[in-house]
């Protein structure tokens, strides 16, 4: 019957051990841990303990080694030869000898017995904490699925096999995506953190250029294999994505493989993605190239590159060329510049004299537009009326720091003047 406490103590916690994919050694070494700690709190110091855990049968017993003595100035770990002799019917001790016996968990009183158990709880939910956080962490940029478990306006909840959660906030969705519960989702491990010692926050990223990577790598079959390479990709998420990829064997057009018979691999990925259009474009390591096929269907004229490696690259198109150049909301042009890692501005290529006979400068508007929003203007290389014109209204707005209000104002004014 005195065995018993601690029995049950340690079964109790074989279940836990097993739901939470704890090791049993290092369960039972947690358990020889939280003894000695609380033996340490009840007598003052653990030294003179010996804490025996068996994992395989799930037990363990504490014996408790007392010096014999003449005088007993630490009862926690001195004896005398009559208490042993009276306490173990043994009279062949003699001084200076050590007397050891078991330790019964009763000894620890019914609030010592509550602290252990608290403390264990503790100790193994580190320890699945910590197993969570490092499973994950080396998973960061690998795909995920799972099902959604529950919608929130700012975050979809994702639960995995094991019951752990992951995040997907709003800002790690594609626009205009929504879910319910028990939809299939997939999206990649992004990050993981412990905030403030709590269950790892596990972000799930839909938005993230390696997540249309390891699209592409799941279905294009010669991307897994290592004969076509993804160079880089660029997203703005829901919109539009472009993707250079090159090929080490020019048996195979990467363009074809990662497209597909009839786009039928392609068309797997934009859907995965709410439609977002993608441009599969050849990779070179001559940007100008690179711009050239990252603007495609627009045609360019010529370039215009700095000498510093902060100088933005100036692209110059026939007129009718500039809105399919540029884009919607200025996508196109954004992403070119993202594949280089430079800021692109598309100018209109325009015939010598041609600005003078058909079109009217900007000077000429002092009246109806403000000076400052002129210069402004000029700034971004718009001398009159056409080149404004010319320009997606929501590049204007980017590139010279207007707002959307003045700049749809200006456009008006300029519009009336072709209009008349």
């Amino acid at each position: 019957m005195e065995k018993e406490p601690v029995i049950t103590l340690v079964d109790a916690f074989k279940d836990f051990k097993e739901e939470k994919n704890i090791d049993r050694p290092v369960m039972m070494g947690v358990l020889k841990d939280v003894f000695q700690t609380q033996l340490a709190k009840t007598y003052g110091s653990a030294d003179n303990f010996d804490v025996i855990v068996n994992p395989d049968k799930g037990t363990c017993e504490i014996y408790q080694n007392f010096e014999i003595v003449e005088e007993v100035t630490n009862p926690s770990s001195e004896m005398t030869l009559e208490q042993v002799k009276a306490e173990s019917g043994d009279d062949d001790y003699e001084i200076g000898d050590q007397y050891t016996k078991r330790l019964e968990l009763k000894s620890f009183g019914r609030r010592g017995i509550l602290n252990i158990r608290q403390n264990l709880q503790g100790r193994i939910r580190d320890i699945e904490k910590a197993n969570v956080f490092k499973k994950y962490t080396d998973r960061i940029g690998e795909l995920f699925t799972g099902e959604v478990y529950q919608t929130w306006n700012k975050e979809v909840l994702i639960l995995d096999e094991d019951g752990n959660e992951l995040h997907i906030p709003k800002s790690e969705q594609i626009p205009g995506e929504h879910f319910k519960k028990n939809d299939t989702v997939r999206a990649i491990i992004k990050t993981v953190e412990m905030k403030n010692n709590t269950t790892p926050y596990i972000v799930l990223s839909r938005t993230s250029p390696e997540f249309l990577k390891k699209l592409f790598e799941q279905e294009v079959p010669e991307i897994a294999d290592g004969l076509i390479t993804v160079k880089k990709v660029v997203r703005m998420p829901g919109e539009r994505a472009k993707v250079a990829v090159e090929s080490y064997d020019e048996r195979i057009d990467p363009i074809g493989a990662c497209i597909g018979v009839k786009g039928s691999r392609i068309m797997g990925i934009v859907r995965e993605l709410h439609n977002e259009n993608i441009d599969v474009i050849q990779w070179s390591a001559n940007p100008q190239l690179l711009i050239q096929r990252a603007l495609n269907p627009a045609k360019v004229s010529y370039m215009v590159v700095g000498e510093n490696g902060s100088d933005k690259i100036k692209v110059f198109m026939d007129p009718d060329e500039v809105r399919k150049g540029i884009g919607r909301n200025g996508c196109n042009v954004t992403l070119a510049g993202q594949l280089v890692d430079k800021e692109i501005e598309v100018w209109r290529d325009l015939p010598k004299g041609e600005e003078e006979e058909e079109d009217v400068a900007l000077d000429d508007f002092a009246n109806e537009i403000d000076a400052w929003i002129i210069e402004k203007l000029k700034g971004i290389g718009c001398d009159t009326a056409k080149d404004v014109l010319a320009i997606d209204p929501a590049d204007i707005a980017k590139r010279a720091d207007l707002d959307d209000e003045t700049v749809e104002d200006v456009i008006g004014i300029l519009k009336a003047e072709f209009e008349d």
